[in-house]
């Protein structure tokens, strides 16, 4: 067929996926602008609805910045991880059903090659990620846009054109229309500081890349790097799509420009890498149970130290927690040029963040205004997922952020939470004459709840006494009305 094209790649994902679980399974919060996060002082957002991202509302950042731009329509609710991974595997499900090898990227994502759409042509591909997409709808209720290209690059970037909820087809031949005009930093591999020197080279979208002399892209972007990014900018990326094994460990360090030499510039530079690391542990979809610091001084020697948890966690303020009180004091230890925070241990079992602290190694005071220490300049950055067949991939983590399991995030009011509390805000209850609902406020001793699941509809609200003895903890799993 003179249209056909003899590989087509689709990359699909899952629309704002954390939020748009919490909206299947929590009628009532369908249409309103959801954030999952937490709400502390150092809560992040780790996911949010379309409808608070039109508010200026994003993945990674920190929630009081986007509770005062969404407004006080906002609508924070704690990760309910168990949930996420059920609704995943459940669409992992449909893409073994419609194509034999199936690249997993991230609990939400992932990298198809239907053998019978070798040759076909645009409208045929387009049909066929239609039937994909419809077919997620039937199985989980969840919204998903499909990407479609001559590779693993110009499917995830048609994905991200055919967001929210879409389908984005780019043949080969609408490359130059398309891909050309796009920021640079659309491409893997492009980063803050790549972008910046490419910039300085006056490059700025694909197309600058693709017709840069190549004497000037190994200049500006390094020998072992360089060719291999502007090949897929010209259009050329025969990279399989293949099962990847699963992660073993996740970690995200970073060499300074100069050396950490107080105990508040480390307990910054802990706090990032941890973030980087949790990051990338969110998109895995399991919970890790070992926290692994290292540490290089100036001289180059190095020491890792490690703590393992008796449950896995998905708090970053456990990670952070846990990070600070393996990391070493450069006052003892000497000046270090290199921090990492490392996690592993990964596990579908998740440690209920309320009652983490107890296991919490003892950690050394920093007072509170090291918090705020400046860093030096960091000069090298990596995130790193090792694999159970020892390949790692290396990136910059692009979806999803943080929750803050030791703070209690509220979700529709009741601002002031304690850990004491029976039921706290967002909680999973069953009632045996109403079923199956989640605490939507509380305090003053009453709980209001909103008794509804996936499969019934927004449901009603009613307040009991915070000791009834018919209202109970229930599996989160049971929202899914399965």
């Amino acid at each position: 067929m003179a249209d056909g094209q003899d590989r087509w790649v689709l990359h699909v994902d899952m629309d704002a996926f954390f939020a748009s679980c919490e909206q299947l399974t929590r009628p009532t919060l369908r249409g309103r602008p959801v954030l999952v996060g937490g709400v502390g002082g150092r809560g992040v957002v780790a996911g949010c609805s379309y409808e608070a991202r039109a508010r200026g509302a994003r993945s990674a950042m920190p929630s009081h910045q986007a509770r005062r731009l969404v407004g006080p329509s906002a609508v924070f609710v704690f990760p309910r991880m168990a949930v996420y991974r059920a609704l995943s595997r459940r669409v992992f499900e449909v893409f073994a059903e419609h194509a034999p090898v199936v690249e997993q990227v991230s609990v939400d994502e992932a990298f198809l090659e239907p053998p019978e759409l070798r040759g076909a042509d645009p409208e045929r591909t387009r049909r066929w990620a239609q039937d994909l997409r419809a077919a997620i709808r039937e199985a989980t209720g969840l919204p998903a846009s499909v990407g479609a290209g001559a590779g693993k690059q110009y499917a995830k970037i048609a994905s991200e054109l055919a967001k929210p909820d879409g389908v984005a087809v780019v043949p080969r031949r609408d490359h130059a229309e398309v891909l050309y005009p796009l920021p640079v930093r659309s491409l893997w591999g492009v980063g803050p500081v790549a972008g910046e020197r490419l910039s300085q080279f006056g490059i700025s979208t694909i197309g600058d890349l693709a017709a840069m002399d190549d004497d000037d892209v190994v200049h500006a972007l390094g020998r072992t790097v360089g060719p291999a990014i502007a090949r897929i900018a010209r259009g050329y990326d025969d990279r399989p799509v293949h099962e990847r094994a699963e992660a073993k460990q996740i970690s995200a360090e970073s060499t300074f420009a100069a050396d950490l030499t107080t105990a508040g510039q480390v307990a910054v530079a802990v706090r990032r890498s941890a973030e980087g690391a949790h990051r990338r542990l969110l998109g895995d979809g399991r919970a890790a149970r070992t926290v692994t610091v290292k540490v290089k001084r100036t001289d180059f020697t190095s020491i890792t130290r490690s703590y393992t948890l008796p449950a896995g966690t998905t708090s970053l303020e456990t990670i952070v927690a846990v990070a600070r009180s393996l990391a070493p004091d450069p006052l003892d230890f000497g000046a270090i040029r290199l921090l990492g925070v490392g996690l592993s241990g990964l596990t579908e079992i998740h440690q209920d963040a309320l009652f983490e602290q107890e296991f919490l190694p003892g950690a050394r005071h920093v007072p509170a205004h090291d918090e705020f220490e400046d860093l030096p300049d960091i000069v090298g950055v990596g995130t790193t997922v090792t694999t159970d067949d020892d390949e790692t991939a290396v990136g910059g983590g692009a979806s999803s952020a943080a929750d803050d399991g030791l703070h209690a995030p509220p979700a529709i009011g009741a601002w002031r939470q304690g850990l004491e509390e029976r039921f706290r805000t967002g909680s999973d209850v069953r009632h045996p004459e109403f079923g199956h609902g989640w605490v939507q406020g509380s305090g003053h001793g009453r709980v209001s709840v909103r008794f509804e699941t996936a499969v019934t509809g927004p449901g009603r609200m009613r307040t009991f006494a915070e000791d009834d003895p018919d209202l109970e903890l229930a599996d989160p799993l049971d929202s899914l009305g399965w």
